[in-house]
């Protein structure tokens, strides 16, 4: 079995958190009401008095999945061309 090269392996995640990294600041500085409510399903900032709802557990659910997915896939595409080079 072919192992992988670490150092590629790791640029590739790293170009994907940075990704990550400037959407998520872009979308606190430009709709922080709206960035405030999507984080806040990932992390279940909720009242604690009040619990959790329905609602939002599987709002949270489905935007781990997708946000997840779709790291996935660019950090396999980023670590696949780095790879081909």
């Amino acid at each position: 079995m072919e192992q992988l090269n670490k150092n590629k392996f790791a640029f590739a995640a790293a170009e994907v958190m940075t990704i990550w990294y400037v959407i998520c600041a872009t979308l606190v500085a430009t709709i922080p009401n709206i960035a405030e409510k999507l984080f806040s399903w990932i992390v279940h900032l909720v009242n604690v008095e009040s619990g959790v709802t329905f609602p939002e557990v599987v709002y949270g659910f489905v935007e781990v999945t997708v946000l997840t997915y779709i790291t996935a896939y660019v950090f396999a595409w980023l670590h696949n061309r780095s790879v081909g080079k």
